[in-house]
């Protein structure tokens, strides 16, 4: 179907496989044991500003998330993503892929093959399988385009924006997780800047540079600074700052991205949870967002501040990952519960 196929049917995307075929046969049962579905659609190519437009850039095409296994093809080539699959495996994470120029045409055709089954042995968390059937606390499965796709522009030589954060707050120190994408490979510079989230126009509170000799390729590169005098987050004083990460070149060309992180340092000690090494009481809830879309999510957890919740449990279930960044901002703590097997 990738290389010719007539498409009949029409769907929303985001939407689950589910809700597509009820829609087209609304007294069919939903699938059994495994279902297979092909989408299609055609897209311009994008019209780059000037400043997207040259040797530095590319297109990158995005997946919210989707699955249980996709396939992409571009105007009949198959697509593998930065990682190198040809199949993305999971329901839950996002994946990329970089659109080669060779294969782009000024019209073009976006093929997705999207396999689920019954298979109690992938993560589904409570939807359905062949060991738990639909019923009592076993929900529908939700195949398919769970999360929106989107083109943009990125830097050939650049930092993904993925940035893990680990506090060690006795010392005032952090080392963040950042991972470099290299087509050209050669010597770089890191360069992280701190600021007070509040107060980006300011000096940053902390900066460094780090020179690497990159090859071509994706690699993780584990970095450490000290933030002076820093002020922890916690669910009373939601402290936050904001990192600006670039990536440098022999000829001063710059990639940057940023992202907002707070100091905090978390335990289980016997029958207690510490939090910046003090006791803290848990005043948690259980949320379950089901298909609620963010808008709805974000007036739920506003809501359950108002409450005085300090924690919000989401029980094994794909979740929109912007609740991260709302949840510190909040001054909410997440105990995030990931889709399980059922054996």
């Amino acid at each position: 179907w990738y290389l010719s196929h007539e498409y009949k049917d029409q769907a929303n995307w985001p939407g689950s496989v589910e809700n597509h075929m009820s829609m087209l046969e609304p007294l069919k049962s939903a699938w059994q044991n495994e279902v297979i579905v092909w989408y299609e659609r055609e897209f311009a190519r994008p019209q780059l500003a000037v400043y997207e437009d040259s040797p530095h850039s590319q297109l990158q095409l995005t997946f919210g998330a989707c699955g249980y296994q996709t396939k992409v093809w571009l105007n009949g080539f198959p697509l593998k993503t930065i990682e190198g699959q040809d199949t993305h495996i999971g329901s839950n994470t996002s994946f990329s892929y970089e659109l080669d120029d060779n294969i782009l045409r000024e019209n073009n055709r976006l093929t997705v093959r999207i396999s689920g089954s019954m298979d109690a042995d992938i993560t589904r968390g409570k939807q359905e399988s062949s060991v738990y059937k639909r019923g009592g606390i076993w929900y529908q499965t939700y195949t398919g385009g769970v999360r929106s796709i989107w083109l943009e522009t990125v830097e050939r030589n650049r930092l993904r924006s993925r940035i893990g954060v680990v506090s060690l707050i006795e010392h005032n120190l952090v080392r963040f997780n950042v991972t470099t994408r290299i087509h050209n490979p050669g010597k770089y510079v890191i360069r992280l800047k701190v600021f007070n989230r509040k107060q980006q126009d300011k000096e940053p509170l902390a900066s460094d540079e780090y020179p690497l000799l990159l090859m071509a390729g994706q690699k993780e590169q584990r970095l450490v600074m000290k933030i002076p005098d820093a002020k922890l987050w916690s669910p009373i004083s939601p402290n936050l700052y904001t990192l600006v990460a670039q990536l440098i070149d022999e000829n001063g060309y710059t990639a940057e991205i940023e992202a907002n992180f707070g100091l905090r340092k978390i335990e289980a000690l016997g029958p207690s949870v510490y939090l910046n090494n003090e006791k803290i009481y848990l005043n948690g809830i259980l949320y379950q967002p089901g298909i609620a879309n963010y808008e709805e999510i974000k007036a739920h957890m506003h809501a359950m501040k108002r409450l005085g919740c300090n924690l919000v449990r989401i029980h094994i279930a794909g979740v929109d990952p912007r609740i991260y960044n709302l949840a510190d901002k909040l001054g909410l703590m997440l105990w995030v519960e990931i889709p399980s097997p059922h054996r």
